[in-house]
């Protein structure tokens, strides 16, 4: 009822006055929520009804968003992503990412490594690319979504599921360097795709940005602790309100730094996000950094919104129809050499077979990367931009819901409550 509600309300402010930027909002916030709710009541995630808005109102469909906003949409989704890292790092405890360390450093490349590798052998044979091509497929497609994945993990932690053996902790971890892994592959592989050559350096860049991203986040954090400390010992008591604008704008700040560096180095700018956080909690009182983590988490309720909608909005429908049969078979291929992939992190640990089974099933779900990137080899030119694009989003499509799914239906039968 209140979906239908606001599509009325919505439809005649359309009418009488067309689209403008506040209403685009109002279309993402009350629409976007409704259908939220209303899959939530159905038994399905949230996610897929806010996905589903996005590709409704998107220039594809409907064409119901201002065109200004969409123009911004890749900054307004980096801003809710930056909400959930910030939550995820007051939420992440040091010593229980020192139990699973060996773990999930492999997490964060094995598995893309092993689907990059599928779509490497399978592809030329299923939708007929060459191999440098395939590779080109292969980065967009291996990145996990951590959109999906951190927002459950934070959950899973907070009610102490899987958590006495570090499960969350670890595939959030793994996640959160995922996509720099595989974002560096591609800038690596679209240039041979052009004609350049793979260079050393491009390979280095991985551990460098993720060492510079966690040290400049930890010395940002030490100096927020500090001020948050020195402020309350002379009697200039900051509230935890601000405290949250501040980290906020704090990390919007890291996040810039990343971008007037990139020419000169490496540098990942949401893992000094994440890593800025967890200092933060690591310092601050148990009680103040349980309270930041809570409004952070009402926050996410807002910023949720947005991110997905706007990966919804991202999605050209229009490729699924052109991507055939072959296009979902070549998915579900490269998924099984995924989950071959996290296996291979997890010999040697303690995890139980449905453990196990669950990790696989966490590390399913893309959405974010590939909304960001699976357009760029079309922009570029390439030959392979198109399948390119329709591969990527029929993934997105297909993974975000059923990793989605798989995770909120599986964990309380897979994982041990501590």
């Amino acid at each position: 009822m209140t979906s239908a509600f606001y599509a009325i309300v919505v439809g005649f402010f359309i009418f009488i006055g067309g689209i403008s930027m506040l209403l685009s909002l109002a279309i993402i916030f009350l629409v976007g929520l409704s259908a939220a709710a209303l899959f939530e009541r159905i038994g399905l995630p949230r996610i897929i009804g806010m996905l589903a808005v996005g590709i409704l109102v998107s220039p594809y469909v409907l064409d119901l968003l201002d065109p200004k906003i969409l123009g911004i949409s890749s900054e307004l989704r980096q801003i809710a992503l930056i909400i959930i890292l910030i939550k995820a790092g007051l939420s992440l405890n040091l010593s229980d990412l020192k139990k699973v360390g060996r773990p999930a450093v492999l997490m964060s490349f094995v598995p893309a490594c092993c689907e990059i590798v599928g779509y490497v052998v399978f592809a030329p044979m299923l939708l007929g690319v060459d191999c440098i091509e395939a590779a080109v497929m292969g980065a967009v497609l291996s990145a996990v979504s951590p959109a999906v994945v951190v927002p459950r993990m934070v959950k899973l932690i907070e009610e102490k599921w899987g958590t006495q053996k570090s499960i969350p902790q670890m595939i959030l971890a793994g996640a959160s360097c995922d996509d720099i892994f595989v974002i560096v592959l591609f800038s690596t592989f679209v240039t041979m795709a052009q004609g350049g050559s793979a260079k050393v350096t491009d390979f280095l860049n991985i551990p460098i940005s993720i060492v510079l991203g966690v040290l400049l986040g930890a010395v940002v954090g030490i100096g927020l602790y500090l001020l948050f400390d020195r402020s309350y010992q002379h009697k200039h008591k900051i509230r935890n309100s601000t405290k949250v604008v501040i980290l906020l704008g704090t990390a919007f700040l890291l996040m810039s730094i990343e971008t007037l560096v990139k020419p000169y180095v490496a540098l990942s700018g949401l893992l000094a996000v994440v890593a800025m956080a967890c200092v933060v909690k690591l310092k601050t009182d148990s009680k103040v950094s349980s309270r930041l983590s809570e409004k952070f988490g009402k926050l996410w309720i807002a910023a949720e919104v947005m991110l997905f909608v706007f990966v919804g909005a991202a999605v050209d429908v229009r490729y699924t129809l052109s991507a055939g049969g072959m296009a979902v078979l070549m998915i579900f291929v490269a998924l099984a050499f995924r989950a071959m992939g996290v296996y291979l992190c997890l010999l040697g640990t303690n995890l139980n077979a449905k453990e196990r089974i669950f990790c696989v099933i966490a590390y399913l779900p893309k959405a974010t990367v590939q909304a960001a990137i699976g357009s760029v080899p079309l922009s570029l030119g390439l030959p392979c931009g198109k399948i390119v694009l329709s591969v990527a989003v029929l993934a997105i499509l297909i993974t975000a819901p059923l990793g989605a799914i798989g995770i909120d239906r599986s964990y309380k039968k897979l994982l041990i409550k501590e």
